[in-house]
């Protein structure tokens, strides 16, 4: 049952003319207690801390909150840096799905209109039905270009069918993922959001016949140009290959779509697919970037992904090396034979692309890794493991880090896995300097 947020019409009040001073505080202390705070401190003592003002008839302005809240000091420049909007906007979103779930037969909910830092009381609307849900289709996906086309209708048919199966409970842990940091800084804005979908270009090879033998696959090869150049250089070896305008991507792609897709849509904002293959600088300046798909398939993004990475590729792209250990990880997904068990490795990474976007990782070795860093991506508790992880004191939504998973599994399915490696990225690095991010 859903508690719809306040409506314009809704006539709010102050939450002291409403609650008695105990009456706030035991509520305060129920919201704390179910949970949907998750490990936050910060939410914790900033939702305590407007209950305090509301019972003194106080309205606190938002350097108090940097500094009495979240510890910033007296040079906090409320101008320049938006942690404090952010917080309240994410503070809103968990009172929105506490009401979600608990106190349904409440006469009120507290609220945090927006503009101020008071808290407020509205009626608590009735609770909706079912059927009156937003369904979660993929109507509002955008394709862009021919190429596309067959691939993501057959990707889209398997969300359509692991979405409608799925059960009321996938929606709530959408929502919630949705509004974890790590997803913020490509959701809580106006910039629009293109899903790349790793793809392989492959070309055929012919026989004496003059007939396609065998399909080939070349990392050096990504493009019809990239084989044009591969038949210049060397015309006796090259000269039957034919550029056959295909490409393919990998089958954990249409499970980590499923996972992922429902997460974009709580943007509100429409989704444009492209695969890597047609993915230009142009799209990288004016898109946030969402990217799913093998860690050999990033083309372009390769360059930008381990600019400022503790990660590089080693000897292959089933294999990387932490370059401050010298420790390898290498998969080993691709040599079982049928029910051997392997060991496989998934990536996230998360950096800033330019001054206004973003570019989100969600990548493997194999099918095995890139399905776990989807499933990892969009569960709430496991974000907040990741969190942790990189560093256990702040909430603070990380523009710039990465992860890496060691996944086991057994014929392409991953079974268990182990977060393995965090590392905060050096975004200077991308463009060198700062001041080459690209700007707006």
């Amino acid at each position: 049952m859903n508690a719809k947020p306040q409506s314009a019409s809704q006539t709010l009040r102050a939450a002291h003319d409403v609650f008695g001073a105990d009456d706030l505080t035991a509520l305060c202390q129920r919201i704390v207690s179910s949970g949907v705070f998750g490990r936050s401190k910060h939410y914790t003592a900033l939702l305590k801390y407007l209950v305090q003002c509301s019972i003194e008839g106080k309205s606190p302005k938002e350097i108090e909150l940097a500094i009495d809240v979240l510890g910033r000091d007296e040079n906090f420049d409320v101008s320049t840096d938006s942690t404090v909007r952010v917080y309240v906007h994410q503070l809103r979103k968990k009172l929105d799905a506490y009401y979600e779930n608990h106190e349904q037969d409440a006469g009120y909910r507290i609220v945090i209109p927006k503009g101020i830092y008071t808290l407020s009381v509205a009626p608590l609307a009735p609770a909706a039905s079912i059927a009156n849900q937003r369904p979660i289709l993929p109507g509002w996906l955008s394709l862009n270009r021919g190429l596309a086309m067959a691939l993501i209708v057959l990707l889209s048919a398997n969300l359509l069918y692991m979405v409608i199966q799925g059960s009321g409970a996938v929606i709530n842990t959408s929502q919630m993922a949705a509004q974890h940091p790590v997803w913020e800084a490509v959701l809580d804005d106006e910039q629009p959001i293109l899903l790349v979908m790793g793809d392989y270009y492959i070309f055929g090879e012919l026989n004496a016949n003059g007939n396609v033998a065998r399909m080939v696959r070349e990392f050096n090869v990504n493009s019809s140009s990239d084989l044009e150049e591969l038949q210049f250089s060397d015309i006796e070896r090259t000269e039957n290959y034919l550029d056959l305008d295909l490409s393919y991507m990998p089958e954990g792609s249409a499970f980590a779509l499923a996972k992922i897709v429902p997460i974009l849509q709580e943007s509100g904002k429409t989704v444009n697919i492209t695969m890597m293959s047609d993915l230009t600088a142009a799209d990288i300046r004016s898109n946030h970037i969402v990217y799913i798909g093998y860690i050999s398939a990033l083309e372009i993004l390769t360059d930008m992904t381990f600019a400022g990475s503790g990660l590089r590729v080693g000897r292959s792209y089933d294999e990387l090396l932490n370059i401050q250990t010298n420790e390898y990880y290498t998969s080993d997904a691709g040599l079982p034979e049928e029910g051997e068990p392997f060991r496989d490795y998934g990536m996230f990474s998360t950096f800033p692309a330019s001054t206004n976007t973003q570019v989100v990782l969600i990548a493997g070795m194999r099918d095995a890794g890139l399905m776990h860093t989807a499933q990892a991506l969009s569960d709430p508790a496991t974000l907040d493991d990741l969190i942790v992880a990189i560093d256990s004191d702040t909430d603070e939504a990380i523009a710039s880090f990465e992860a890496l998973y060691e996944v086991f599994g057994m014929d392409r399915l991953n079974f268990d896995a182990n977060l393995v490696y965090t590392n905060l990225l050096d975004a200077s690095k991308i463009w060198r300097t700062n001041s080459a991010i690209i700007p707006n």
